[in-house]
This record gives C-alpha cells, sequence and structure tokens, in this order.
C-alpha cells in the first residue's frame, strides 16, 4: 500500500475513534426564551419538567379520551410537564409572574432562578412578583435557602388567594391531606410577610401600568390571570387556567383534579379560550411545553394551539 494511503487511513481511523469517543453532554440550553410585545419585554423562563399521570389526574373525560387525545400528539403516560414563569421588563418595571416550584417537586425542577440569571438579570433587579395562585409549582420559588429569593421585590396576588392560604383558621378546618399544602403557602410567603412586601389587590386591578389582574376564581380561591398591553398587543398568563394541550385545547370541558372547584375553572377556561381565539392575542401558560407562548383558533367545539413563530432578533 503507497505511504500517503498508510497516512491517511490511520487519519481517518484516528479522526473516527475520536468521533465514537466523545461523551454524550446529556444537558440542555439554558431555558430562556425573550420576545417583545409592544414595547414590553417578554422573557419565558422555564423551571424544569416533571413527569405527571394525567390518564389519572384529568376528569370529566369520556372513556379512553385521554389516552387517545395523548397519542394522537405523540405522547405517552406520565406526561412530561413543563414548568414555565414569566418576566416582564416594562421598561420601568421588572415583573416575574410565577415562580416555579424550587425544589419542592423533586430534582427534576427547580431551575427558574438559574435560567433568569442566563437571562441577564439578577434576582434583586425584580420589583414585583405576581402569583397565578399558591400551589408549589408556582410559588415554591418565592424562597431560596430559607430567605427571600427575590429580595427586593412586592410579592402580589388576589387577596382571596392569601386570605385562603395564609389562614391559619382554614388550615385547621382542611382535611389532614391538605394542610401540608397551607403550611407550605404560610412559609413561603412569610419572608415577604415580615418585610412588609405582601401586597395583595381585590380583583380585576391595573397593578403597573400595562399590567393588570384578571379574577379567574375555581381552580383555587383566588386565580388569577395576568394581562399584559403594550403598543396595541397583548398576552395573557394563564397560570393553571389549564395543564395539558394535547386533551384540553380540543376539549375545554376537560378538568383536572388539581381543582379546587372544577365547576368554576371550567367555564373560566371556556371563556378564556373563547376570547384569545377572537382576538387572536397571546397566551402564555405554564404547563404548555415551553416556552408556553402561542395564540389559539378556533376549531369546532375546540380550539387548536398555535405556538409562537421562532425569532432569534432582539
Amino acid at each position: 500500500m503507497p505511504r500517503f494511503a498508510v497516512l491517511g487511513l490511520a487519519l481517518a481511523l484516528a479522526l473516527g475513534g475520536a468521533q465514537a469517543a466523545a461523551p454524550q453532554q446529556k444537558t440542555q440550553a439554558p431555558g430562556y426564551y425573550r420576545m417583545m410585545l409592544g414595547d414590553f419585554e417578554i422573557t419565558a423562563l422555564n423551571d424544569g419538567t416533571v413527569d405527571l399521570p394525567m390518564d389519572k389526574l384529568l376528569t370529566g373525560a369520556q372513556p379512553g379520551q385521554v389516552l387517545r387525545a395523548l397519542q394522537a400528539a405523540y405522547l405517552g403516560v406520565p406526561v412530561e410537564t413543563s414548568v414555565n414563569g414569566y418576566l416582564i421588563n416594562t421598561g420601568s418595571k421588572l415583573v416575574l409572574i410565577d415562580t416555579g416550584a424550587a425544589r419542592l417537586f423533586g430534582p427534576t425542577l427547580g431551575r427558574l432562578l438559574t435560567n433568569l440569571k442566563a437571562a441577564g438579570y439578577a434576582p434583586e433587579q425584580v420589583d414585583e412578583v405576581y402569583i397565578t395562585h399558591m400551589h408549589s409549582d408556582h410559588a415554591g420559588g418565592l424562597l431560596a435557602e430559607g430567605k427571600a429569593a427575590f429580595p427586593n421585590a412586592v410579592l402580589r396576588m388576589d387577596k382571596r388567594e392569601s386570605d385562603h392560604w395564609l389562614s391559619a383558621a382554614n388550615k385547621e378546618k382542611a382535611p389532614e391531606a391538605a394542610r401540608a399544602g397551607f403550611q407550605t403557602a404560610m412559609m413561603l410567603a412569610k419572608p415577604y410577610q415580615d418585610a412588609d412586601r405582601l401586597k395583595p389587590f381585590e380583583g380585576a386591578t391595573e397593578l403597573v401600568p400595562g399590567v393588570r389582574a384578571l379574577p379567574t376564581y375555581g381552580h383555587t380561591p383566588g386565580h388569577t390571570v395576568y394581562l399584559i398591553e403594550s403598543k396595541g398587543q397583548k398576552m395573557a398568563v394563564w397560570g393553571d387556567l389549564m395543564h395539558v394541550a394535547a386533551v384540553q385545547f380540543p376539549d375545554p370541558s376537560v378538568t383536572i383534579t388539581f381543582d379546587s372547584d372544577s365547576a368554576a375553572a371550567m367555564p373560566q377556561r371556556q371563556k378564556a379560550y373563547a376570547e384569545a381565539a377572537e382576538a387572536g392575542y397571546y397566551v402564555a401558560v405554564a404547563h404548555v411545553a415551553f416556552p408556553g407562548i402561542g395564540r389559539l383558533r378556533a376549531d369546532g367545539k375546540g380550539y387548536v394551539w398555535v405556538p409562537a413563530n421562532y425569532s432569534s432578533k432582539p
């Protein structure tokens, strides 16, 4: 064999061996996604994902309906479910809507603070934190190492929500299995209460210019949607108005066991879907696959989810 051929073969084998030996990285890119809404900068922040047995958690469906819908979306059970928060920079205020779970739901969640920093912000810069509701996967990130994770922020939620979860009397009246939820909520809110930075609001109200609260009671007693508007563009941050895109967009009547009052939560979802589809504005959803931002299109008795078109423009 000619000498140059031997050298070429040796080089090829060496390169091939090097490629085969390269270890898999097994990591994702930082979990944030940025877009502009008028003059406002919106940053979706992923807290991680958690596997949930949606075939057992979803209620009000026909036999086999949930599994068929999941299979049609190439999903199985459990469903790997995103947990998302949303950071709004209005130019004068930095507002975080929901904080993720921290480590209250296990090691696959708790990444929101890391992703906030990767997105170029520090927790100390957050002016206000708005909670859609006090379930741990939305409020768990209020604390970091036992202290307020956002040390300069005002904490805001509907008064019905704070009155419910932060009441010792309600905790004592609750079934034994439900008392841990009250205890966790009290723990999460305490540093903000102690610093006089817990400021509940009542019902529909503007919190900062361009961001207002809309009561959507049902999933919890004070569940709230936040509406963001700038330069004629609009986005609704839905919290837990819905959970499973593959099932609840085609059939908004399907509910979930996490609802404190499913009979109230379902019409809130149906109304929100109809308004979003008719007006064509963006919605941001805590448990739709990250970044959870898109629009709805009416389709018969249900809706089709249209994810936001990716943009790399600043």
